[in-house]
């Protein structure tokens, strides 16, 4: 593939894999209906944003993950008090929109002081219009307007805390949830692209040419059907190809491969110390039954997942360097490098980067929805809520140590590519 291509395809797997995350929190969210003010691909400043609905969708800087933001998980932007002097708009006896600021270039708007107000259970606003007090009631989507921005007031049954642990469980988990899903759907097309090797296959084909290998050198090239070796004919057994190729390590092979219904004679010796030559046998394949890619979609979710949570033991007990970690920088960089392999390769590569990332992200560790979930779990055992305060500050901190190993693992990456 093309170097565009291959960067197209890295770039639009990302954004698959983050979106779906997060439409998962935002599905489930809407549902039990919570006001999502933003849903954000990234983090830090904003690069693109459009509003639809009640919701901003915004493309941020960093390219570290996302973020739905639902009303009344942080604090509030915009506050009221008794005392401000504001200006509202009113359509059909409703305020629609309240001005915090530049109102004198507010038209056909009612300005007054703030006497009394309420937005979030009763909705209304008491204001001194030129001595007179007038009462106005608040839309439930009513707007607050200050410093150039809107923001959607929340009333307490759009909050997300005003629901029930269920429903704030579900809109949590459905995001490590679609990853899942996303894991065990890309796992089956990556069988479909790839197949399952024939039963009787009689011939033995070239899948994969490693770069700067013996192989590319010599001249193999990818679906190059291998006939024979030293004059010995292959068949369909791949075992003897690699057999072959170990015996004569440091040592000139003759091989005939088709190619384009060509008999090809190809010369290659195999790395004295490894006996390798850089090439991937496969059998003649086919394509999976509908069984066969749930049944094999299955399999390898499950031993992905036991290989993911060997890794996470590993760093547990200390069996790790900084160099084995990998923040984006080194992920864009093997995933650049699966990419150049072919759409099957960066197909299964997604599935386990997929299936990491909702593994991951139920960790009980702070910031995470795994902590999220804990939080909720204490709430129904105990049958009230932990302290917002407490529960954000823990939040807080997990996050910015979170952000804190980032920063050194890309550090660490850049590092390694300029030593390279």
């Amino acid at each position: 593939m093309e170097m565009i291509q291959v960067t197209l395809l890295t770039i639009l797997m990302f954004f698959l894999l983050v979106s779906l995350h997060e439409f998962g929190h935002y599905y489930f969210a809407r549902r039990a209906g919570i006001l999502v003010r933003e849903f954000a691909i990234g983090f830090g400043p904003k690069l693109f944003s459009v509003k639809r609905g009640e919701t901003r969708f915004t493309l941020r800087l960093l390219p570290v993950g996302g973020f739905v933001r639902m009303a009344g998980e942080d604090p509030e932007i915009v506050e009221v008090a008794p005392g401000q002097t504001v200006a509202v708009r009113v359509k059909d006896d409703l305020v629609t929109r309240m001005y915090l600021d530049r109102l004198d270039e507010r038209t056909n708007v009612i300005r007054g002081e703030v006497k009394a107000i309420d937005l979030e259970k009763h909705l209304y606003v008491n204001l001194d219009v030129d001595g007179e007090l007038q009462r106005f009631d608040v839309h439930r989507q009513a707007l607050v307007v200050a410093r150039g921005r809107e923001t959607q007031i929340a009333p307490i049954d759009r909050q997300f805390g005003s629901k029930t642990v269920g429903q704030r469980a579900l809109s949590i988990f459905a995001g490590p949830v679609m990853n899942f899903l996303l894991a065990f759907v890309l796992f089956a097309v990556y069988l479909l692209l790839s197949g399952l090797p024939k039963e009787d296959s009689s011939k033995v084909f070239i899948y994969q040419v490693s770069p700067g290998m013996p192989a590319a050198q010599a001249g193999l090239q990818k679906d190059d059907w291998i006939k024979s070796i030293n004059g010995v004919a292959i068949g369909g057994s791949t075992e003897e190809v690699v057999t072959a190729i170990k015996a004569s390590a440091g040592k000139p092979m003759q091989w005939i491969v088709g190619r384009d219904g060509v008999d090809v004679p190809i010369s290659v010796t195999p790395n004295k110390d490894t006996g390798l030559i850089g090439i991937n046998p496969i059998p003649e394949m086919r394509t999976p039954t509908i069984g066969e890619t749930i049944s094999y979609s299955g399999e390898m979710m499950v031993v992905m997942t036991q290989r993911i949570f060997d890794g996470f033991r590993k760093i547990i007990f200390g069996e790790f360097k900084l160099d084995d970690l990998g923040g984006p920088v080194k992920t864009t960089q093997v995933t650049l490098d699966i990419a150049k392999q072919g759409l099957p390769q960066l197909t299964s590569w997604a599935a386990v980067l997929s299936l990491y990332l909702g593994i991951f992200n139920l960790l009980p560790i702070p910031a995470l929805d795994g902590s999220r979930l804990l939080f909720l779990g204490l709430e129904a055992v105990r049958g009230r809520p932990i302290d917002p305060n407490r529960e954000s500050m823990v939040h807080f901190i997990g996050f910015a140590m979170l952000m804190l190993l980032m920063v050194v693992v890309t550090y660490n990456d850049i590092l390694q590519l300029v030593r390279n």
